[in-house]
Order: C-alpha cells, then sequence, then structure tokens
C-alpha cells in the first residue's frame, strides 16, 4: 500500500473503533433520562459471559492427552483466577497467569 492508502485505512479504523464506544451512548443515553434496563441488564451480564468464552478459546486446542495433559494450560488458569480473585488486579492477574504459563511450557512440563 502507497502512504495515503495506509493512512485511510488507520483513519477508517480509527473512526470506527471510536464509533463503537460512542454509539451506545448516543442511542440509549439522553439527558435526563435513564438507561433502560436491558442495557442495564446486558452490563451486568456480559462481562462474565466474555470471561467464560475468553476461557473456552483458550482452553480450545490444548492437547489433553499429549504428554503434559494440559496441565500447564490448567495451572496457568488457576493461577490467573486466584491472583484476580484474591487481590482484584487485572493486569497483575494477567502478568503473572502469563508469566507462569511461559514458565511451565519451558520448564516443568
Amino acid at each position: 500500500m502507497i502512504l495515503w492508502q495506509r493512512l485511510a485505512t488507520i483513519g477508517l479504523a480509527a473512526m470506527a473503533n471510536f464509533l463503537t464506544r460512542v454509539l451506545p451512548f448516543w442511542l440509549f443515553k439522553r439527558p435526563g433520562s435513564q438507561t433502560p434496563r436491558f442495557i442495564q441488564g446486558l452490563g451486568d451480564f456480559l462481562p462474565g459471559a466474555i470471561m467464560a468464552m475468553l476461557v473456552i478459546y483458550c482452553l480450545r486446542d490444548v492437547n489433553w492427552t499429549g504428554p503434559s495433559h494440559g496441565l500447564p494450560e490448567l495451572a496457568a488458569a488457576f493461577i490467573t483466577a486466584g491472583v484476580h480473585l484474591k487481590w482484584h488486579q487485572t493486569f497483575l492477574s494477567l502478568l503473572l497467569g502469563t508469566g507462569s504459563y511461559m514458565l511451565f511450557i519451558n520448564w516443568p512440563f
């Protein structure tokens, strides 16, 4: 791609990202009115559902019959969940979970 195509691609991606963030507020939040209950319900339900889908996505290609039987993946998942439940620090749980996974696949398993 030449320069103007690259800049146009970046600009369109930035605009699409911005619109997906702002559009729900434009559609559902009017001055002086409350957010609809349906949208509030989605806000309560979706974070957990998305986390469950990410866990399934991360564990979908694990070779459960292989030499390690999926132990590095499971151990790292439990470490990530445990750290997050104990300290409620997303970055810390991701850092320790990823670090432990990298350690487990390169060392004991």
